[in-house]
């Protein structure tokens, strides 16, 4: 059943990639329509979201977040499909680097990194940061269901050099990769809700008291790395920029989980300054509780 998805999907992929971006922006909002006003794709998802993260908002702004939302999902969704086909050139003008020097001071430091970000506005096309820096990027991802879908992922995240680990090889392989003779970047999207039988740390994430992944700090931990804040804002409809800001040189400085709520707290930050650009389309809360007294 997984090969018939991926046969039947794939030829529409592959057009979408081939089309230039005006009429993939019509596309986007064709499909916008389809999925918000006639098959409401986890809207109710969204919508409890949103009420739970921002329970004092009027429900008319909370309502324009929502579309906006869905908005940009569409957009991120084909310009996924786009990316197969885009050329090298064309993607560095389309997502820039505002500071690389902060990545660059820590390569001459001689120093490993771990580069955290949030599932926000756009991830798909970050992969060109190879071009940007000295360091082997290696970016931790989650397996897909479809092993098919998962190989053309893989494949179209690191075709400009990434190396792709799965999350539950993450140990494993970054301690291999620390034998070598090599500075790596790594790359942690940890906003998403971990299991909870594997939960390590709760703390206050929008107004949900909820586990949080604590991996990339243990790591950081571990073998000494840097970290690091991702910041990616949409300048325009495809335009987008891509900022770095340091979190820790010294993560042993800190006291356990004390790096994991800093990164939390610019995580929220972020949220709060353009919510609509946040993936709400995931149940965030959905392991909450009350919070200790």
């Amino acid at each position: 059943m997984n090969l018939i998805v991926y046969i039947i999907a794939y030829p529409f992929i592959w057009l979408i990639s081939r089309l230039n971006f005006s009429t993939i922006y019509l596309i986007s909002d064709f499909l916008y329509y389809l999925l918000y006003y006639v098959f409401s794709y986890r809207k109710s998802v969204v919508r409890e979201n949103l009420k739970l993260a921002f329970p004092k908002m009027p429900e008319k702004e909370r309502l324009e977040i929502e579309k906006n939302n869905f908005r940009n999902l569409t957009d991120i969704f084909l310009e996924t499909f786009k990316s197969i086909n885009i050329k090298e050139e064309e993607l560095k003008k389309r997502f820039t680097f505002k500071n690389p020097e902060l990545l660059e001071k820590l390569y001459y430091n001689n120093q490993n990194v771990i580069v955290m970000c949030s599932h926000y506005c756009s991830w798909e096309w970050v992969f060109v940061v190879k071009r940007i820096t000295k360091f082997k990027i290696n970016a931790i991802y989650k397996e897909l269901s479809n092993k098919y879908f998962d190989n053309w992922t893989k494949k179209r995240r690191s075709q400009y050099g990434a190396n792709m680990i799965k999350t539950k090889d993450t140990f494993r392989e970054i301690s291999k990769l620390s034998k070598l003779n090599e500075l790596n970047f790594y790359g942690f999207a940890s906003d998403q809700s971990p299991r909870k039988s594997k939960a390590l740390y709760w703390g206050n994430f929008l107004n949900n008291y909820v586990p949080i992944h604590t991996g990339a700090e243990i790591i950081a931990k571990k073998y000494n790395m840097a970290t690091v804040f991702m910041d990616v804002q949409k300048i325009k409809r495809g335009y987008y920029e891509a900022s770095f800001s340091l979190i820790s040189e010294y993560p042993n400085n800190y006291k356990n989980f004390e790096l994991t709520e800093k990164y939390i707290k610019i995580v929220e930050d972020q949220i709060r300054n353009k919510p609509e650009y946040y993936t709400w389309t995931h149940k965030r809360f959905k392991h909450r509780k009350s919070p200790p007294n």
